[in-house]
């Protein structure tokens, strides 16, 4: 892992403390990956949110988890 992953891994759990935050080098799969620690509410699953979500890069990684805090936002109200 290089210098600026672990400094984003590390951004990414102290903004995003509800998940759990993976790398995985398997062939065609996606390369981080962040799982929630408490399950969605049916609502929040409705309003497309999810408790995984992997992507190929930790800076995709972290924009998807600043959608998804925006669709949990939403669904609030």
């Amino acid at each position: 892992m290089t210098d600026d992953e672990r400094r984003l891994i590390s951004l990414l759990v102290s903004t995003h403390p509800a998940w759990r935050y993976e790398r995985h080098d398997l062939p065609g799969l996606p390369r981080w990956w962040a799982i929630r620690y408490e399950p969605l509410r049916l609502d929040q699953r409705k309003a497309g949110a999810r408790d995984v979500l992997g992507r190929t890069t930790l800076h995709r990684l972290a924009a998807a988890l600043a959608w998804h805090d925006e669709i949990l936002h939403r669904s609030r109200y």
